[in-house]
């Protein structure tokens, strides 16, 4: 959880939930507190509580620049899944299916480019459901051919249902456990690692 200075590079991201009110444990006066959003980065699936200037307001699924460099936003504080709103939390999954739908050439080719991570681990087996059998036949499919879709890897390896939802299934890992080993979607501080 760290103040963060985002005027370097836009950091587009989707709303999750909108606080006209601020937040719940804000004892302040209502008249002082600030709305916010609690905010998902869509490229490096980042979690934020966005400050927004007075009288601005967004919807669930919004799209917003978690930045300081537009007038919108007053702040920008990354946080951990912990403290997201509840409705932020609910939200979520749903955040992470469009982000991937709208993306698919990005999330297929990660089942192109995918590396080992050390001599015994690759990291498709970092996917839900993803055993060695599975991985070695996504792995054998791809040589021959890299996958155009994800109906086309579904229809190219055999027991790979619903590859698009493995992928939101391990963002939403990455997302709630601070312990992982390995993140390959979510890009988390140096310093929590």
């Amino acid at each position: 959880m760290s103040e963060q200075n985002h005027d370097e590079k836009r950091v587009p991201a989707v709303v999750l939930d909108y606080l006209p009110h601020g937040r719940a444990d804000d004892d302040r006066p209502q008249h002082q507190k600030s709305a916010l959003t609690y905010a998902l980065g869509i490229e490096e699936f980042r979690l934020f509580e966005v400050t927004l200037e007075e009288d601005v307001s967004f919807t669930i699924t919004d799209r917003l620049d978690a930045d300081r460099s537009n007038d919108l936003v007053a702040s920008v504080r990354e946080i951990e899944y912990e403290d997201l709103s509840g409705a932020a939390q609910s939200e979520l999954e749903h955040a992470i299916r469009d982000v991937v739908e709208s993306n698919d050439r990005r999330f297929v080719d990660f089942y192109n480019d995918a590396q080992p991570i050390t001599l015994r681990l690759h990291q498709l087996n970092l996917l839900p459901g993803i055993g060695k059998k599975l991985r070695n036949n996504i792995l054998e499919e791809r040589k021959r051919k890299p996958f155009e879709s994800f109906g086309d890897l579904e229809e190219r390896v055999s027991g790979l249902h619903d590859p698009k939802e493995v992928l939101v299934e391990r963002i939403l890992e990455e997302l709630r456990e601070e312990d992982l080993k390995y993140r390959t979607f979510v890009r988390v501080e140096e310093q929590q690692q």
